[in-house]
């Protein structure tokens, strides 16, 4: 009989290459088997090195993006370049690192493309498929090299409940199957090689070894350079917090500085292609190029990024919480490991955190988290070794992993196939909507905007303002046809406004709005910020207390009227006014009409 860990081993990688098969409708039998689209957003950026070298021929001036937006479609506009402001030449924003390991599978796809009768432009569906199947390859590959760190250390079971933890019960599985193009499935594949080279290198140290540990921390940092991180767990291997101890490393590095060199050589001149890239292109050895982005050290967003509904990183993968819990017993069972380990988490974690675009793009979770998820293996096989020598707490356990499996893989077909996950803009409120359902009302869509929902009884309600739109005010037209009567109001690029509504109104005289209007849509559901908006505002003077901009159009079909409602509780804060103003935003023309603010108390 196979060991437990290898069945797992096997098991999980077959779980993702079933979930990337079906998920890119590559499954026998799938109604749209041409529905594979691997080179977009993010990757298509990592990519777009390959084709500008090796077709094009351009990589300055980068000439055919403008055809690669037209036939392909992999980001609405040019996003994955800039104009560099003293050379007037593209800059990539991303770094080479993913450019250089998708080479081979791209040659490979460039060879066969002609052959098949595909164009071969760096974009047709064998360059697609290439990259879902290598980045397959990799998730497999990585799993693996997980075991092999673990095996020897905390034995059979811990290793295969590990192994089926990171699959089934966090979003590993979207980034491993769904998502395996972008970096954090080949990083986490580096994290795995880089953890069973460090402890090999300090049991016999070589120079292949170190030239082995160079590579891949220069393959990493080339790849995402914050991972120039991962450095501190080689470093810091086997390291105690204590003076004898450092003095022992720092005799350990003079008898083998070569070594150290090597490593350093190694790493260094892979990390150079990106700046002999920037000076090709711009003249400058060093260029920024996320632009606008950057770090906030000193108010890193650690709480949300941990813990929000809109994108919180335990909210959404929360077995992680026995790996965290996990370092207490990592220590006793493997004291070499603890220290690099718990060190290198809590920095990168921070780093993480502390970018200002904290939800990283729109993500199921942070994914920006998912490599890290090869080195918190670790503290999770110690927990389950703990766990296992003791039977109740493994059976109370038992429940939490079957329920956290579920919600992992219910998040992961809402996100991609059922519709109700909206990455990146969940609230509170819409998130305990949608828990473990697979269908809700169209209109409880615009709690992803109000974050509140009231479910009891209103009492006192009283009608705090109404309009029908019949008169036009300020030169508004009269919307026609009209959903109601004879006007509606109408918005659209020329009319971008409504006039502004104040009500008079004032904190304690009650304690909820309730918001009603009937609307109607040339287009349904647009980009988050591209769509039409019934504003209301609590004002104190000038200064706005609270504001909510409901985007109607987030539960309309085209040209179907509907009447929608949302509810705004009222602030703490004193206010001696509301206001109302519908604003437009987008491409649809959108009417109003029977619109309504009533208050209420519950």
């Amino acid at each position: 009989m196979k060991s437990p860990s290898w069945l797992a081993w096997l098991f999980s990688s077959l779980f993702v290459i079933s979930v990337a098969l079906v998920g890119h409708g590559l499954w026998p039998g799938a109604k749209n088997q041409n529905a594979t689209r691997v080179i977009v957003w993010d990757v298509s950026g990592y990519y777009l090195y390959l084709p500008a070298i090796f077709i094009h021929h351009d990589l300055k001036e980068l000439r055919f993006h403008d055809q690669l937006l037209h036939d392909y479609g992999p980001t609405p506009d040019f996003q994955q370049a800039f104009r560099h402001p003293a050379s007037g030449h593209y800059v990539m924003k991303y770094s080479a690192g993913m450019a250089v390991q998708y080479l081979p599978f791209f040659l490979v796809a460039h060879v066969l493309a002609g052959r098949l009768g595909y164009p071969a432009d760096g974009f047709s569906p064998p360059y697609q498929l290439a990259l879902l199947l290598a980045s397959l390859l990799v998730a497999c590959l990585g799993l693996a090299l997980v075991r092999r760190a673990l095996l020897p250390r905390f034995g059979e079971w811990p290793t295969a409940l590990t192994l089926l933890a990171v699959v089934l019960a966090t979003n590993y599985l979207d980034y491993g199957a769904l998502a395996g193009a972008m970096t954090h499935n080949w990083l986490f594949t580096w994290y795995a090689g880089l953890l069973l080279l460090t402890p090999a290198f300090y049991r016999r140290p070589t120079a292949g070894r170190a030239l082995a540990i160079g590579a891949v921390l220069g393959i990493m940092a080339l790849t995402r350079p914050s991972e120039i991180l991962a450095g501190l767990i080689p470093l810091l291997w086997g390291l105690q917090p204590a003076g004898a101890a450092v003095r022992e490393r720092l005799a350990f590095w003079q008898q083998r500085v070569g070594l150290l060199l090597a490593a350093l050589l190694a790493g260094g001149l892979i990390v150079s292609i990106q700046p002999l890239y920037w000076h090709y292109v711009s003249g400058d050895w060093v260029v920024y190029s996320y632009q606008d982005q950057g770090f906030s050290w000193l108010r890193p967003h650690l709480w949300e990024g941990v813990f929000s509904f809109q994108s919180g990183w335990l909210l959404y993968s929360p077995l992680l919480l026995v790996a965290l819990l996990g370092f207490g017993t990592l220590r006793r069972q493997q004291p070499t490991a603890f220290w690099p380990i718990l060190v290198f988490m809590v920095l990168f974690t921070y780093v993480t955190f502390a970018w200002d675009a904290w939800l990283y793009g729109g993500s199921l979770g942070q994914r920006a988290m998912v490599q890290s998820y090869a080195v918190l293996a670790w503290p999770w096989a110690a927990a389950y070794r703990w766990l296992l020598a003791r039977r109740p707490w493994l059976w109370a356990y038992a429940g939490f992993a079957v329920l956290g499996s579920y919600y992992n893989l219910w998040l992961t077909y809402q996100a991609h196939f059922g519709g109700l996950l909206v990455a990146g803009q969940m609230t509170r409120a819409y998130w305990w909507r949608i828990l473990g359902r697979y269908e809700v009302h169209t209109e409880d869509r615009l709690l992803l905007d109000t974050n509140y929902d009231f479910t009891g009884t209103p009492h006192n309600e009283r009608v705090l303002w109404q309009e029908d739109f019949e008169k036009a005010r300020n030169g508004q037209p009269c919307g026609q046809p009209a959903l109601q009567g004879h006007c509606s109001l109408l918005l659209d690029k020329a009319h971008p406004s409504s006039p502004e509504y104040r009500i008079p109104a004032q904190r304690g005289q009650f304690q909820w709005v309730r918001g009603r209007a009937l609307a109607s849509s040339t287009l349904g559901e647009q980009v988050e910020g591209k769509m039409t908006q019934f504003v209301v505002r609590f004002c104190q003077g000038s200064q706005v207390v609270r504001e909510r901009t409901v985007q109607f159009q987030r539960a309309l079909q085209p040209d179907w009227p509907r009447e929608l409602t949302f509810y705004v509780k009222a602030p703490h804060q004193d206010f001696d006014h509301v206001v109302v103003v519908f604003l437009h935003h987008g491409p649809a023309t959108v009417r109003f009409d029977n619109a309504q603010l009533v208050a209420f108390d519950d």
